[in-house]
């Protein structure tokens, strides 16, 4: 591809657009539902509904999220008593994270908004679209995760 086009299409900034009116879109479809929690709580519960209990490690490794900001939305998640936290057996300061009944819950409840938020974000796009779309952004990630010094 020519370094023209390359510039003109400007896929980087093209996905961190859709990236962030994706974000921002979602945030206030929840507040307007009244959900309780934000698409970044939703995510890390949707991690802990789908492996069960994992580390914090994990959940960062998941969700592409640094452990920084992980551990800020832990904290909140657990004062909702949405998740909680165990010790290790090793005896280690590292704690198995894991979502309650009451995150189960939230989890539920917020899932048919966030499903609203990415039928509306496809409108007008078909399947196949979508296929080719997510085979191209496959491919992308392969020519450079290797280039990169974290683990995706």
């Amino acid at each position: 591809m020519q370094k023209e086009i390359l510039l003109e299409t400007k896929i980087g900034y093209n996905l961190a657009r859709v990236g962030l009116l994706s974000k921002l879109y979602a945030i206030q479809s929840l507040n307007a539902a009244a959900c309780p929690i934000t698409p970044e709580q939703y995510t890390v519960l949707a991690v802990l509904a789908n492996h069960g209990a994992i580390y914090q490690r994990q959940i960062s490794a998941i969700t592409l999220k640094d452990r920084a900001n992980v551990k800020r939305i832990l904290s909140i998640l657990k004062k909702l008593e949405c998740i909680t936290k165990k010790a290790d057996s090793n005896g280690k300061k590292i704690y198995k994270i894991d979502i309650t009944e009451k995150g189960k819950r939230i989890y539920e409840e917020t899932q048919p908004q966030i499903l609203k938020v990415w039928e509306e974000s496809i409108q007008g796009i078909n399947d196949d679209e979508i296929l080719v779309f997510n085979k191209m952004l496959t491919k992308i990630t392969e020519n450079l995760k290797d280039k990169v010094n974290i683990q995706i």
